[in-house]
């Protein structure tokens, strides 16, 4: 469930509102993948950070889509082409 919600504001370019742990984090996601210990993540740009960072899927709950706020992204989203 997390995937499709996560899914639909990437392509929609919304942002997301969750709960990291105990924090409040507004998220705009970039990307979903695994990390090096095979453990699912996205990939973002939160408020007011110019740098990208990695959230755990398992720390992530209270997932809402904001539907009313769009970005823009700071690097550029490619389909993969074969």
């Amino acid at each position: 469930m997390k995937t499709i919600l996560f899914s639909t504001a990437i392509f929609n370019r919304n942002r997301v509102k969750f709960l990291y742990g105990l924090n409040q984090i507004i998220l705009e996601p970039y990307y979903v993948a695994r990390n090096k210990n095979g453990k699912k993540v996205i990939y973002g740009k939160t408020n007011g950070i110019k740098e990208i960072k990695m959230f755990e899927y398992e720390k992530i709950s209270n997932i809402k889509i904001l539907g009313f706020e769009k970005f823009s992204p700071i690097i550029p989203i490619i389909p993969l082409c074969n």
